[in-house]
């Protein structure tokens, strides 16, 4: 969730602007009002995760608005496209839409929770999706990270307007990992686009609130012809992801199981598995000591306990020599072997800022038990969606292991400015 990111990162930064300033003028009007405007409402998202795919929202401000709210430094001040009868709609929209799926929420929402929080505890992938659906049956365009996009239509009329120069707006609901719905609404009028984020938490009495709403000038948007609408603001903050995104086009489940359970974890950037074309005959040229990091959580679905140092060699050889063709003693001359030890150094990989991420897009079940997978590297950060290409073939186990077997990829596309 990288608008969360996005959001949280802003925020932060603007309360440590504010912090040292208050500490020069001591106690102000302006420290009292951002006091008061706190406690009575949340200003930051809880961050469920860094990835990935799927989406980086503007700077907010509560909804509770003050002609002696501090400035956020890191955010463009300019007029607002909608009027403020326009956003109270949009809020009132907002709340009815997270009022309609109350019901999918009674099992997961928890009190006394921190005023900065969804006020969701333990929202599963199958609640998302439920409330996704839901929000499309109403006639609302709505997402998640793991769920396709009901009335997407709805999106490429507006991008049409877009492109034809006529006024339009659209209202996206996306239903976050923590539970959180965030409608965010692009508005297109006299050649100049916008979008207002506003965030929906839930309180104590299971009752839906205006968590968050903020304007932000857009730079740009782009529908790909695959499917992705790629977005990206006037302001990028530091270390802040250059573009956001959302998948217009559906994928099926299908894919989306083999992209969970092949590909999701390996980094094009930081491993060379997607990287370099390879097979049975010259596996050993992507072996890194990184790399079992990886292949340990896709073996377990776990993360390795940071205190780890050494690797007994009989664990580490089994796994690595389950998941790729590869001997023992390849693995011993490139990942690190301390033969004093009989263990393997432990190294954590270090994962890079908004890289591409890989998804399945076709697949084929060969004869010989083999599956023949698709994947497209989707890099929003590059404006595209498909940077690359590979064709990797996979070989599954009864036991619910696999091994990759080969790997070829073709540089697509990248439109990084």
């Amino acid at each position: 969730m990288r608008q969360s990111v996005y959001i949280t990162v802003c925020i932060l930064m603007t309360l440590c602007v504010t912090a040292c300033a208050d500490k020069e003028r001591q106690s102000t009007p302006v420290q009292e009002n951002i006091t008061a405007t706190t406690a009575a409402q949340g200003t930051t998202e809880n961050d469920s995760e860094l990835a990935g795919k799927s989406d980086g929202r503007p700077s907010e401000k509560p909804s509770d608005e003050s002609s002696d709210e501090p400035e956020n430094p890191f955010t463009p001040h300019s007029a607002d496209l909608l009027s403020e009868e326009e956003k109270e709609q949009l809020q009132n929209t907002a709340l009815a839409a997270a009022e309609s799926v109350k019901e999918l929420y009674k099992d997961s929402i928890i009190a006394d929770t921190a005023h900065y929080s969804s006020g969701v505890s333990e929202f599963t992938s199958e609640q998302r999706k439920a409330v996704v659906e839901q929000l499309g049956k109403d006639g609302l365009v709505s997402v998640a990270e793991d769920t396709n996009m009901q009335n997407p239509e709805k999106v490429e009329a507006f991008y049409t307007d877009y492109l034809n120069g006529q006024d339009s707006m659209v209202t996206v609901f996306d239903v976050q990992r923590d539970g959180l719905i965030g409608a965010m609404t692009f508005v297109f009028r006299k050649g100049q686009l916008q979008a207002c984020y506003i965030g929906v938490q839930w309180n104590e009495e299971s009752t839906p609130e205006i968590q968050s709403i903020s304007t932000n000038n857009v730079a740009e948007i782009k529908l790909t012809e695959k499917g992705y609408f790629i977005y990206a603001y006037e302001t990028v903050i530091a270390h802040g992801c250059i573009r956001q995104f959302w998948r217009i086009s559906p994928l099926s489940e299908k894919c989306r199981e083999l992209t969970k359970k092949y590909i999701s974890g390996l980094s094009y950037l930081d491993l060379e598995v997607l990287a370099k074309d390879w097979d049975g005959s010259n596996a050993g040229d992507i072996l890194t000591p990184s790399l079992y990091d990886a292949i340990y959580r896709i073996h377990t679905g776990k993360i390795l306990p940071s205190d780890t140092r050494m690797i007994p060699a009989e664990e580490y050889e089994s796994i690595m020599t389950t998941y790729f063709p590869v001997t023992a003693t390849q693995l011993r001359d490139r990942c690190g072997y301390d033969e004093n030890s009989d263990s393997y150094e432990y190294e954590k990989m270090h994962v890079t800022q908004y890289p591409p991420f890989g998804e399945v897009v076709d697949y084929t079940e060969n004869a010989d038990g083999t599956i023949t997978l698709i994947v497209d590297g989707v890099w929003p950060d590059h404006n595209t969606d498909l940077a690359f290409r590979n064709t990797v073939v996979v070989q599954p186990f009864e036991d619910g292991t696999f091994r990759y077997l080969t790997n070829s990829v073709e540089k697509i596309s990248s439109d990084r400015k």
